[in-house]
């Protein structure tokens, strides 16, 4: 038999999942070689992103090693560099070095995700934190706890207001669920800091719409809205940010506030690298048929945030969840099996289940089944449905310790960073030179 190179490109839910799905059908297939690209080594569960920030988790629990999920795939640790549909070949660089290989295959699977969009806004991408990775999480944790600290020194008073003024963009899931974490990860703290009262702590949501969480209806929006609201987050509705500085932001009907921290959710776009392929593409994503194989490259499948897949249903597209990417990586394996036997393709047919989102003390709102849940009940089953589809039992088994922990303990205060002291050889014989340097973890 000769064999297949099935490559795929990107490390989150669809990418890895498919790789899963496609070590159980070729399990028994020797000459199948499935390789995996990925610019972490890792799986990030980024439903619980948010509790990284508020320090209500350890970073390590939400993340899974791509290499003990994958028993028979090859992990390359690496940047996609070019994509070359026509001959079938992708550049890399990986190394300490960036030293590049060209890769063949004979199926691939673009799931490269998306990256954040600024819109070009003025001073935006250069004095924003975003919320897309690990790092950005736990560089928000780092800010927050800098700015508590640096807020309750004497030399601070004047400045006390705009560091403790906190502004996030985007009233969809990740900007809200951001800011009500933020928001009770701080006020929960002051009881450390003496030198800062309530009232110097200013949260704000700038949201487009005219509620926030339009996914969930505007019911369950103001719901959530008057929660936020009654726990001291400002809600600006029909309001953009349209500029920032490092010590200031300005909004769309023309205030400009003090602040020092500006978090953007407010957009996404596609994977840069997508734009250089010479096949159909809607609004940046690669455009797929029911089957997910892009319709001029009979072999490339495209799923996730970078695929632009239509609902037959409801004529719109599937919206870029991780409940949709998990089921898309199911059909994209069964169906480059069915390709390699020789057999029938399958389209996909997936509804959205539910959707949900936690909105700080132990408050949710949750839309499942059609069904509308509020309050307690529905921040449990946030808790209890992300804990279930959180990969491997180790991992469930440590984020489920740590909320138990987080019930009887305070937050943990502890910025992050390290500090190293090594010996460097001079480059003189006979003498050496003893040089500090400081490291940051984002």
């Amino acid at each position: 038999m000769t064999p297949k190179n099935i490559l795929i490109l990107g490390g989150g839910f669809g990418g890895v999942y498919t790789a899963m799905h496609l070590e159980k059908l070729f399990k028994r297939r020797s000459d199948i070689r499935i390789t995996l690209v990925n610019k972490e080594n890792f799986l990030l569960f980024t439903p619980m992103l948010h509790e990284i920030a508020a320090s209500d988790l350890d970073p390590t629990h939400i993340v899974n090693p791509i290499r003990t999920l994958l028993k028979r795939t090859q992990f390359i640790l690496g940047e996609v560099n070019e994509i070359n549909l026509t001959q079938k070949t992708v550049k890399i660089d990986h190394g300490y070095d960036h030293h590049s290989h060209d890769l063949q295959y004979d199926y691939l699977v673009l799931a490269m995700g998306c990256t954040t969009n600024f819109f070009g806004l003025p001073g935006v991408e250069e004095n924003a934190l975003t919320m897309k990775s690990l790092g950005d999480a736990m560089a928000l944790r780092n800010r927050l706890i800098e700015h508590l600290e640096e807020a309750d020194t004497e030399c601070a008073a004047s400045q006390c207001g705009p560091l403790m003024t906190f502004v996030v963009a985007g009233g969809g899931f990740a900007g809200i669920e951001t800011i009500a974490s933020v928001n009770d990860f701080i006020r929960d703290s002051l009881r450390f800091y003496p030198g800062i009262s309530a009232d110097h702590v200013r949260m704000i949501v700038a949201h487009p719409g005219d509620v926030i969480l339009p996914e969930l209806g505007p019911e369950l929006g103001r719901y959530a809205q008057a929660k936020l609201q009654k726990r001291g987050v400002e809600i600006r509705t029909n309001t953009k940010v349209n500029r920032a500085t490092p010590n200031e932001i300005t909004f769309s009907d023309g205030e400009t506030i003090s602040c020092r921290t500006l978090i953007w959710t407010a957009g996404t776009v596609p994977h840069a690298l997508l734009g250089s392929l010479p096949c159909q593409r809607e609004r940046g994503r690669v455009c797929v048929n029911d089957n997910l194989e892009v319709v001029e490259y009979p072999g490339v499948w495209a799923l996730g945030d970078c695929a632009h897949i239509l609902n037959k249903r409801t004529g719109m597209p599937h919206p870029p969840t991780a409940q949709h990417a998990i089921r898309e990586a199911k059909t994209v394996a069964r169906n480059i099996f069915a390709d390699v036997l020789g057999k029938s393709k399958r389209p996909f047919e997936f509804n959205t289940i539910g959707q949900l989102a936690a909105i700080g003390h132990r408050t949710g709102v949750a839309k499942v089944f059609g069904l509308k849940f509020s309050g307690f009940i529905a921040w449990w089953m946030w808790r209890s449905i992300y804990l279930a589809k959180l990969p491997r039992f180790e991992k469930k088994l440590r984020v489920a310790l740590d909320w138990t922990l987080d019930l009887i303990f305070p937050k943990d205060l502890v910025k992050m960073g390290a500090s190293t002291n090594r010996t460097v050889p001079s480059t003189t014989p006979g003498l050496a030179s003893l040089v500090s340097s400081k490291s940051r973890a984002t």
